[in-house]
Formats: structure tokens, C-alpha cells, sequence
């Protein structure tokens, strides 16, 4: 008996990726319902699965990014509400601001610590936010907190806070922070998974193998080289997926490991943090 699929399972897939109704419905029955695995489905069938993608259990709400006068410590902080009406009230905005000040002057290393630091003389950050629930009449949430630690680390905001980046860069030399503030939009552009390739997870990478095996056999491709066109897939995956290895978007005919060695040979990034809504 064929696993029967719901109207708004479809619906919910094709909004996510982009494919055809029809395609999205086979590969949720194929699925058995799991979201997750009808998308893998429609990659490994060939499907290219749109940027929508980003947009799944998407909620309203500010990212604030910052960075402290020393330019040493950033961090960056997603508060989130239901409406963009509360998102975009300037006291909704002023408290994110101010949780990613305590969070910047405290530097706790998780969003638990965060969340219990004093955010005045009377409430903790995790009690403002309660009562501001209770007082806007929304859910609000601090969703995630992130900071770095670096000799240098840049901030950007992107597209009037709704996505945040720091960077930290690994020499304090003239022209690092301008090139940390370039290679940050880069992150917010590009959204890249890693640093570099061998900070890539293995288990991503051993997933696309998989997806490119398959894609190869069903174009028809001679199973002894299913390996290495998968292997090529993967390698391309990486160069596009992985920051230092991208191709630089302000010029265009560089790496970003390329623009920051044209700065100083040694420059490079240490680590980087991207929070967005949605």
C-alpha cells in the first residue's frame, strides 16, 4: 500500500524548493511523509532546489551584530517575534541592541549564561524578554547567541537586521578590519558552511557523495565511474560552500583566500558566525 500525502505536505515541499507539484508529491510518498528525506530525494533525482529553501519555519524578529572598541571580541545576537509589524518597532529593536551589548560587555559563552545575566537592577535578560511577552502580546524568543574572539573581528548587519555576521581574522594589521567587514558581507552574500574544506563535517561530505553517485547513475553514467564524477561533484561543492575557497563577490576573478593574501600573505579568517531570520 502507496503512503498517502497530504495537499499541504506538497505544498509545504514545493514551497521550500521550488520543484514541481507532481515531483514534490512522488518524493514525499517515496519519503513517507519526512520533509527532510523528500528533499534529499528531489537532489538525488536531479531537482535544483531553490533559495525558498531558506525561508522554512521562517519567524520575524532582529539580529543585531557588534563588535567591542578594541575590535578583539564580537558578537551576534537573534531575537525573534512573530510579526515584522513588532520587528520593526524601534523598542523592539532597542531591546535586541541592548542584549547584544550585555552580551558583548559580559561575553558569556553560551545563550543560557546570556540569558540569565542582569539585563537592569530588577530583571535578568531571560525575565525582559518575559515581560515583554506579556506586554506586546507576542512570542518572543532569543533564539541563538554567537561570539568570537580574535586579534581582529569584524561585524555586518544585512538588510536592516535581519541578518547578522562577525568575523575574526587572524593578524591586527592595518587594513583588517575594513578587509573583516568585506569578507563578512561575503558570509552574508554566499552563506558559506565552513571556513575551509577541512572544517567541512564529514558526514556532510560523505551525504554528497551520495547525492552525486546517484544523480551520475541516473543520467545514465557507467557505474565504475559513478565514484569519481561523485568526487568532482563533491569537489565543486566545496570550492562554492567553503569561504577562504569561494570566489570572491567584489571582484569576481579571485578567491576570498586570494583577496585577504593580496592585504598580507598571512591573512586569513579564523572563524566566522552568520545568524539570519528565517
Amino acid at each position: 500500500m502507496s503512503y498517502t500525502v497530504s495537499a499541504s505536505d506538497v505544498k509545504q515541499l514545493r514551497e521550500l524548493t521550488g520543484a514541481g507539484m507532481m515531483d514534490c508529491k512522488k518524493a514525499l510518498i517515496e519519503a513517507e511523509g519526512d520533509i527532510e528525506k523528500a528533499i534529499e530525494n528531489l537532489r538525488k533525482k536531479g531537482q535544483k532546489i531553490s533559495a525558498k529553501r531558506a525561508a522554512r519555519q521562517a519567524k520575524e524578529g532582529a539580529v543585531i551584530a557588534i563588535v567591542n572598541p578594541e575590535k578583539t571580541r564580537g558578537v551576534v545576537i537573534r531575537l525573534s517575534c512573530e510579526t515584522d509589524f513588532v520587528a520593526k518597532n524601534e523598542d523592539f529593536v532597542q531591546m535586541a541592541r541592548r542584549i547584544a551589548q550585555i552580551a558583548l560587555d559580559n561575553f558569556p559563552q553560551s545563550k543560557e549564561e546570556l540569558l540569565n545575566l542582569p539585563y537592569d537592577d530588577k530583571l535578568t535578560v531571560g525575565e525582559k524578554i518575559t515581560e515583554q511577552v506579556g506586554v506586546i502580546g507576542e512570542k518572543i524568543e532569543l533564539v541563538d547567541y554567537r561570539c568570537i574572539e580574535a586579534p581582529v573581528v569584524a561585524d555586518y548587519i544585512h538588510m536592516g537586521n535581519k541578518a547578522g555576521v562577525i568575523v575574526g581574522l587572524n593578524k591586527a594589521i592595518e587594513g583588517a578590519y575594513e578587509a573583516g567587514r568585506n569578507v563578512a558581507m561575503q558570509v552574508a552574500a554566499m552563506k558559506p558552511i565552513a571556513v575551509d574544506e577541512g572544517d567541512v563535517d564529514q558526514a556532510i561530505i560523505d551525504k554528497e557523495m551520495e547525492i552525486g553517485m546517484e544523480q551520475a547513475r541516473r543520467e545514465g553514467k557507467p557505474e565504475h565511474l559513478l565514484e569519481n564524477i561523485a568526487k568532482g561533484k563533491v569537489k565543486k561543492f566545496l570550492k562554492e560552500n567553503t569561504l577562504l575557497n569561494q570566489v570572491y563577490v567584489r571582484d569576481g576573478k579571485i578567491t576570498v583566500r586570494q583577496y585577504l593574501q593580496s592585504i598580507d600573505p598571512e591573512l586569513t579568517v579564523t572563524g566566522f558566525e552568520h545568524l539570519m531570520l528565517g
